[in-house]
């Protein structure tokens, strides 16, 4: 017979460098001792898995959750807005006449939804706390047209919280395309104090030293970052693009407060992709493995060590 202190270890969450990750129905929870760090949401009513709500160290919150002007934007998430299933009948489309396929990315009639059927028990290394899960990205109908393996790890890294994402889209069911549109993939939304539709008081940078919208948007990127005050506290959030990825990301990083990393984007969709009309596509049993990362950092991005924190994520690039 198993004893009560077996028994409490086996209900232990993860637990490594004080962070610490704890599965209940509908959500992960992960901390940093007393602190949340952030909550993985991934119950039946979300229209896909998310962060929510993600901090800096100290506790400052730094995205936002379903903003009045892009309710479908969730904080910290990952999707796309064509998903082509091949010889899949679409019996509901996207009220968006532009999606082709299957629209995961916005909330408009017709979209699609990323459920996740299991959620292994997270688990503790030198490196952080992880939680390995299983999607399936569904059609408007709920038929299952991609599943995706997803592992989120929690790390403490200089002065921020450093969330890798690895991703394995399994084109198990059908093959599938990834049309070409801005509406991807691997999206954050910082916190509306830093930016909104009408208001900027933060500082959108990334690799380069560029600075602002304009040169950063529609083009190539390693790493960006929105950094800004939120209740007086100077904070930023940082999206990696891993260099070994086998689709490099494009910038939808906006002065609004969006910053995503697309790697499906091509000609119709960007201006570093003209002249680029080949879509990213799997044949039928194909992965596609894909590794990101965001940043929760105190400080702006010099002060918060966004470089070395990229360094440190992409293996010393």
């Amino acid at each position: 017979m198993r004893t009560l202190a077996a028994l409490l270890l086996l209900s232990a969450p993860a637990f490594a460098d004080g962070l610490t990750a704890t599965k209940s129905k509908d959500a992960v929870e992960f901390k940093d001792g007393d602190k949340v760090v952030t909550k993985y949401l991934i119950g039946p009513d979300v229209p896909k898995p998310h962060l929510w709500p993600l901090h800096a160290p100290g506790g400052t919150p730094v995205t936002a959750h379903s903003p009045a002007d892009h309710k479908h934007h969730k904080s910290v998430w990952f999707c796309h807005g064509d998903v082509i299933p091949d010889g899949v009948e679409l019996k509901t489309k996207s009220s968006d006449k532009r999606v082709a396929g299957v629209d995961f990315w916005s909330e408009h009639a017709g979209h699609g939804k990323i459920v996740c059927v299991e959620a292994k028990e997270p688990t503790a290394s030198e490196k952080g706390v992880s939680l390995s899960t299983k999607n399936e990205w569904r059609t408007p109908d709920g038929v299952n047209i991609l599943d995706e393996a997803r592992t989120i790890t929690v790390m403490k890294h200089g002065k921020g919280y450093l969330i890798a994402f690895d991703i394995d889209l399994h084109a198990g069911v059908c093959g599938i395309t990834f049309g070409d549109t801005k509406e991807g993939a691997f999206g954050t939304r910082v916190h509306e104090s830093i930016g909104t539709a009408k208001m900027f008081n933060g500082t959108l940078t990334a690799d380069g030293d560029r600075t602002g919208e304009k040169p950063i948007w529609g083009q190539p990127i390693d790493w960006m970052d929105y950094s800004g005050k939120v209740d007086g506290k100077d904070v930023g959030l940082s999206v990696f693009d891993h260099p070994k990825n086998p689709v490099r990301a494009t910038s939808h990083g906006r002065a609004y407060g969006l910053v995503a990393a697309n790697p499906f984007g091509r000609d119709k969709s960007f201006p570093s992709q003209k002249g680029k009309t080949e879509l990213v596509t799997l044949k039928k049993g194909d992965h596609l493995k894909l590794r990101y990362a965001v940043y929760a950092h105190t400080g702006d991005a010099k002060g918060g060590g966004v470089v070395e924190a990229y360094k440190a994520f992409s293996g010393g690039k």
